[in-house]
């Protein structure tokens, strides 16, 4: 059975199952620290173009952090030694920035979280690098409308299974794989809670959606098939036939009459081409 747990702004939480209900004070904090990583991946556009490293990207992500008033709440975590995460064509997530340069053609998925004043703002965006092929354009477009598809369906009063169920019926019309090992989550004050929002599940099954939840839509998006595997990092993740992935993420809170997006790009920014 699902437990739900009523938060106040400033009382401690710990990660033990119940889904966190917030109040004003949560929605406020959310607002900042999802503005905050909506503008560090606005500032990455012009910057994600062949010859840049994912290192350099990734000292953008951590200067602008800081100077926004936050950590990163990658550095660190579980012994991860950079600020966001950036993934290129086969990765699926978790991509760990190096030396490599980008180059002509490629996609690019750019994940940050800024913890500020003790609210994570987590989101992640798809960029192009070049001329990109159509198809990998496609792939990108399509998995923006399964995110936009599944935030549709995250009312109050709906079930969990419902955002899964929308995203895995679009993503498959289009014959593409949906990635069942990670998902969505909880967060808040922690970065990782529950529930787990997975995206191909059973309309109608699930958790029931209330007022305060917040919680991470993430889709992830095969070319081919949904199934991935993890490098010897033990970090990176990639698809296994090594077609190419794509994913966007926002940060949601369920409110009375619908849902607030956080993590919305303030120029207009959510998906590409970046003007």
């Amino acid at each position: 059975m699902t437990e739900y747990q009523t938060v106040t702004g400033t009382e401690t939480v710990i990660r033990d199952g119940t889904i966190k209900l917030h109040g004003p004070e949560g929605f406020e904090g959310m607002r900042k620290a999802g503005r905050l990583a909506a503008e560090i991946l606005d500032a990455l556009a012009p910057m994600v173009q062949p010859g840049v490293t994912t290192t350099e990207l990734d000292d953008v992500v951590r200067q602008m952090t800081l100077d926004g008033g936050a950590v990163p709440a990658t550095l660190g975590y579980r012994g991860y030694a950079h600020s966001c995460c950036i993934s290129i064509n086969h990765v699926v997530c978790h991509g760990i920035p190096s030396d490599k340069a980008l180059k002509d053609g490629d996609i690019v998925n750019i994940d940050v979280t800024p913890l500020l004043d003790g609210w994570h703002g987590d989101t992640s965006r798809m960029y192009l690098v070049g001329d990109v092929p159509l198809k990998a354009k496609k792939l990108v477009d399509v998995t923006h409308e399964c995110l936009m598809i599944g935030i549709e369906k995250a009312q109050p009063g709906a079930r969990l299974g419902d955002i899964g169920a929308a995203i895995q019926a679009h993503a498959e019309k289009h014959r593409y794989g949906v990635v069942r090992e990670f998902c969505g989550h909880g967060l808040g004050r922690l970065f990782h809670d529950a529930p787990e929002v997975v995206h191909a599940a059973k309309a109608g099954t699930g958790p029931e959606l209330r007022p305060g939840m917040f919680m991470t839509i993430e889709p992830m998006i095969n070319l081919g098939r949904p199934w991935v595997k993890l490098l010897s990092d033990g970090w990176t993740a990639v698809t296994r036939d090594k077609s190419l992935s794509a994913q966007f993420e926002h940060s949601i809170g369920i409110t009375e009459t619908g849902n607030e997006i956080f993590t919305l790009s303030p120029t207009g920014r959510d998906k590409p081409p970046y003007a």
